[in-house]
């Protein structure tokens, strides 16, 4: 063979796998969309019989109107940074 047939055979080749490639698509499965939770102050209060309950705590070194944030194992001031851990 001449070296001029080898070069049309490698490019064409090559051609011919990414067809292959491009022909083999797999789709995956889509995957379920988590559930958010909720923000805001809807998830500071809930209200029961026309008066509304907190949730969260507050801080005990800011006072009232300071909500600690609520971690798996403890509860965290975002203002002071006071930190209260929870009984297990």
């Amino acid at each position: 063979m001449s070296q001029k047939a080898k070069k049309e055979e490698v490019p064409s080749a090559l051609e011919a796998k990414k067809e292959a490639s491009k022909t083999q698509k797999v789709e995956k499965p889509k995957a379920e969309k988590k559930k958010r939770e909720e923000k805001g102050v809807h998830a500071l209060y809930k209200i029961e019989s026309d008066k509304a309950m907190r949730l969260r705590p507050t801080c005990e070194r800011c006072g009232p109107g300071y909500f600690m944030a609520d971690h798996h194992d403890r509860y965290t001031c975002g203002h002071c940074g006071f930190t209260r851990y929870k009984r297990t």
